[in-house]
């Protein structure tokens, strides 16, 4: 857990140095924001620079290998889940700059890629005498044994975190603060669940923790950059690296049915636009002013205090989960 704590330090410190040359660099290629059009109060945010996602993926991949340890396989395929989401998400993002417009990648092609890295580590998972077909039921020490059917268990839930999480990314520094605080009360509560296990296990799961407070030093560091009014934004590159990460933190630790209770904004988010979608197919009218849900909130409150609101209400709720697993 020190060592965590100390390579969240390094991270920060090292994400802190390479942003302002990173930002620096998108200004220079150009790589700046479209902003939808019916997006009427973002208009001024148009030219900021996007996929800042790869500040806090290199400097948590430079700070890994610095604190390369034995016993790292879950932290290990962790960081590589990171990298290959962020990639999809930098295509994404790179086809948005090139053609200047605000549709990347196609969702198919999206979604297909997603799927690809999704069944690896699925199978990977399966195949693990350490993760197998377990589930942790929430608030106990109980597991429930899925079979074979937690592959395409874990291929629905990769693919419903990553885009959850790419989702909330909306507002400036939603997606960064609010997945801070997902990130601190997941990786307790594992540690906590973690307690009752010895040998390898003990060890992988330590570690996977460990390198959860290494990913926040980079994502504290990208707040000071992102938050309001945003120097540059993460993009898909950043939300689907950090949707990637969340995932395999989840799914590594069985503690998979914990995601939708400390990360309830992602949730909401993600069931806003399917009820945005579904009714105004069904009705041809709009349950919400916008969706997602936070642009909602736009409508009527500063961003800044939907932000704030959204972190605070995680901040609650992480806490509360905590006292009910102590």
């Amino acid at each position: 857990m020190k060592e965590g704590l100390l390579a969240l330090v390094v991270n920060f410190a090292i994400a802190l140095i390479i942003s302002p040359f990173i930002i620096k660099w998108l200004r220079k290629l150009k790589f700046g924001q479209n902003i939808l059009i019916y997006v009427e109060k973002h208009k001024e945010k148009s030219g900021t620079p996007t996929m800042g996602g790869v500040v806090f993926i290199i400097s948590t991949v430079i700070t890994y290998l610095i604190f390369w340890n034995k016993n790292n396989l879950f932290a290990t395929v962790t960081i590589m889940s990171l990298v290959f989401f962020g990639v999809v998400g930098f295509f994404d993002d790179f086809i948005k700059i090139k053609f200047k417009q605000n549709e990347g990648l196609k969702p198919y092609q999206k979604i297909i890629a997603q799927l690809g890295i999704a069944i690896v580590i699925a199978i990977f998972s399966y195949r693990s005498s350490l993760v197998g077909s377990f589930v942790f039921l929430p608030f106990t020490n109980k597991l429930v044994d899925f079979g074979w059917l937690i592959i395409p268990f874990i291929i629905v839930f990769y693919l419903a975190v990553v885009n959850s999480v790419n989702l909330i990314d909306g507002l400036d520094g939603l997606c960064s603060k609010v997945s801070i605080v997902v990130f601190i009360v997941s990786a307790i509560i594992i540690y906590i669940t973690s307690l009752n296990f010895a040998g390898v296990y003990f060890e992988e799961i330590t570690n996977l923790v460990s390198v959860t407070f290494l990913f926040v030093g980079g994502l504290l560091a990208f707040t000071l950059y992102n938050g309001f009014p945003a120097k540059v934004f993460m993009g898909d590159t950043g939300s689907l690296a950090i949707g990637g990460f969340m995932a395999s933190l989840f799914v590594f630790s069985k503690n998979y049915l914990l995601m939708p209770i400390v990360g309830c904004a992602y949730l909401i988010t993600a069931i806003s636009v399917i009820i945005q979608v579904v009714v105004f197919k069904i009705t041809k009218k709009r349950v919400f002013k916008m969706a997602p849900l936070h642009h909602h909130f736009e409508q009527t409150y500063h961003e800044a205090k939907v932000t704030h609101g959204y972190v605070v209400m995680s901040i609650i709720i992480g806490l509360l989960t905590i006292i009910l697993y102590v």
